[in-house]
């Protein structure tokens, strides 16, 4: 099983990194950072010293932990107050940026005497860099996807809402094997599997954060797919994730049935201009925040900086983000990201225009950062898809 060679690697640099910063070790409840490092998703707390062997306290389930982790020391989870001779040091790092408050007063009052610091930058730029096993796992998720993403226009139609249009293509997806849950670090967001979403309702602003919210069904679901009626010669957008093995790959493409107009259809050649001239740059050492600036002056010098990642006064900020396990990952092309790229790190370049009362048009792949450049993994063409009426 790969994941049992993966795993020792990743704790390895873990330890590594935890020596270089002076702690004893780390903890991690968060449960794709748990399955990050044991290749298990069960209900469990990890435990890693700077030194020796990483245990895992399962509280459910014990026996599938132990059928799939990559790690030896799967142990039931033990009563609160033998907590601490299992964790031994006194500096500890966790994730802060995903530890409910609740769990903290639970490890500081059965881990007297422990300092706990955030290594939350720390371990996610750790995880932005993709092991050879991840990115096969990222190409593949990257070809099933654009294969369901090639295959829809033979549904489109004038008159479908956009729901039945996101029914299909989820349909679809999952037929092939996606598994459909996205996974999202930030506290606020949410998303089902993806977006269509078809003229003026792609450009309604909402609470996600990114070019495009979409109505959605209710004031619970405020995001994605209506049942609205898509229309003739409207940009349909279809923003999509395809997730294997864990591992997430974002597309966009645009659709429509008919004709785009000349306004739409220079806006969406201007998008594909900035991800191209992104995509030449994505190599080590570029920074994160140099290619969203370029991104917006490109959009500036076409006229279209209003209208850049989102409706006015709701943009947007940042044209590209980090893929993995989850959606928002390292690196962000975003302004005060002054990070430098590194190889094998995969990101999705998103440069989209929002017009108001009409659509959304713009592209969206993901990349893997190498010394010449992104390497494409979502293999669709990026031309506009035109389905005749």
């Amino acid at each position: 099983m790969a994941m049992k060679a993966e795993c020792p690697q990743r704790i390895e640099r873990l330890q590594q990194e935890l020596d270089r910063v002076g702690l004893d070790g780390a903890l991690f409840s968060y449960p794709i950072d748990v399955y990050y490092f044991t290749g298990t998703r069960q209900n469990a707390l990890l435990w890693v010293p700077v030194r020796g062997h990483a245990a895992l306290l399962v509280r459910k389930s014990l026996p599938r932990a132990r059928r799939e982790a990559g790690i030896d020391d799967i142990r039931p989870f033990p009563r609160s107050a033998e907590l601490r001779s299992v964790i031994a040091g006194g500096k500890i790092g966790t994730t802060f940026d995903v530890l409910p408050l609740q769990q903290d007063r639970f490890y500081r009052k059965h881990l007297p005497g422990c300092e706990f610091f955030d290594i939350s930058p720390l371990y996610r730029e750790l995880r932005s860099i993709k092991s050879a096993w991840e990115i096969e796992r990222m190409r593949y998720s990257g070809v099933q996807l654009s294969r369901v993403f090639a295959s829809l226009a033979d549904y489109l139609q004038p008159g479908l809402r956009e729901i039945d249009v996101a029914a299909e293509f989820e349909t679809r997806l999952r037929r092939i094997g996606g598994e459909g849950l996205v996974r999202m670090r930030a506290f606020d967001q949410e998303l089902f599997m993806g977006l269509a979403v078809a003229g003026e309702n792609a450009a309604v602003g909402g609470f996600f954060n990114g070019a495009a919210t979409g109505q959605g069904l209710s004031g619970a679901a405020p995001h994605g797919a209506s049942e609205d009626l898509i229309a003739e010669n409207q940009p349909i957008m279809l923003d999509y994730t395809g997730i294997f093995d864990g591992y997430i790959v974002d597309m966009t493409r645009i659709y429509v049935c008919g004709r785009l107009d000349d306004e739409l259809s220079r806006a969406f050649t201007v998008a594909r201009k900035i991800q191209d001239a992104l995509a030449q740059r994505l190599k080590p050492g570029v920074l994160c925040s140099e290619l969203y600036d370029q991104a917006v002056r490109m959009a500036d010098e076409a006229g279209l900086a209003s209208r850049f990642m989102g409706p006015p006064d709701e943009q947007a900020r940042f044209v590209g983000h980090g893929v993995g396990l989850e959606l928002d990952e390292f690196p962000v092309l975003a302004p005060g990201h002054d990070r430098p790229l590194q190889s094998g790190q995969t990101l999705a370049v998103e440069p989209k225009f929002a017009f108001s009362g009409v659509g959304v048009v713009g592209i969206e792949n993901t990349y893997l950062v190498t010394e010449n450049g992104g390497e494409r993994i979502s293999v669709l063409e990026d031309d506009l898809i035109r389905v005749p009426v």
